[in-house]
């Protein structure tokens, strides 16, 4: 705990805001067109049977068109359960907007409860030919309702395959009310992860090459809310429902 501190004030101190007045904003979307703008997003829908059940880490819920929904110029996702089903939503950008190197900003406010799982992430363009983890993977943000006030940020590469040592958990009092920015600083060198802008954690392998570094390719977006499962825990509290994670904006610059 008193190593986390440190770094969040070590962040204050030394990071401030980050400059974007020299960046082209390329991607935008704050959800005020009163639908999913179709043109930048798709839904992931199911339980990703049969290739995928369970979307590979034995989740519980559905995902359904219906449980994304923009109102108030927000995206929400809600998690919901009706009868013994879990349902969510996940949507992603694969195929209509991907980009290598960047700053993507997300302004976020998260759900409580035990089981619940919000992300904001990318994968590698090339995970259909190149599967993952050799795609490779960048968790922006991950929150477990289980573990409240904590952060995930993790980097997943064939190297550090079944360990995810390239994480960081960023203990702040509170993350759960209103909306927080969660963003990410990626170029040829490193990947850093700001919250609130405040920097707390930096990634730059000493040696990059397929197993420690296949960040230099284009990614996508995914957001989604997962129900249980091997990270989301295998309880949940059936009494939270229905849970929303609300988007207020998605923003890429170069």
């Amino acid at each position: 705990m008193i190593f986390r501190v440190l770094v969040l004030l070590l962040s204050l101190t030394f990071s401030g805001e980050t400059d974007l007045s020299t960046s082209k904003l390329v991607f935008s979307d704050e959800f005020n067109q009163g639908m999913l703008d179709l043109n930048s997003w798709s839904y992931d829908l199911g339980d990703g049977c049969p290739s995928l059940c369970g979307w590979g880490n034995n989740e519980w819920q559905v995902y359904a068109k219906s449980n994304v929904i923009t109102v108030n110029n927000q995206l929400v996702i809600s998690a919901t359960k009706h009868v013994d089903n879990y349902y969510s939503g996940r949507i992603t950008t694969k195929d209509k907007f991907e980009f290598t190197y960047g700053t993507i900003e997300v302004k976020a406010q998260l759900p409580k409860g035990k089981g619940l799982w919000p992300a904001i992430w990318m994968l590698g363009h090339d995970i259909d030919s190149n599967t993952w983890p050799a795609c490779g993977e960048i968790d922006i943000m991950e929150y477990v309702g289980k573990s409240p006030g904590e952060i995930h940020t993790t980097l997943h590469t064939p190297e550090s395959y079944g360990q995810s040592f390239n994480t960081q958990i960023t203990s702040i009092d509170s993350i759960e009310e209103g909306f927080h920015v969660y963003k990410t600083k990626w170029d040829a060198s490193q990947i850093e992860f700001y919250i609130d802008n405040l920097l707390v954690y930096s990634f730059s392998p000493k040696i990059k090459n397929d197993k420690t570094w296949p960040f230099n390719k284009p990614f996508y977006i995914i957001l989604n809310l997962a129900i249980g499962g091997n990270f989301g825990g295998s309880e949940v509290d059936d009494t939270i429902f229905p849970q929303d994670f609300v988007i207020d904006y998605v923003k890429v610059y170069q």
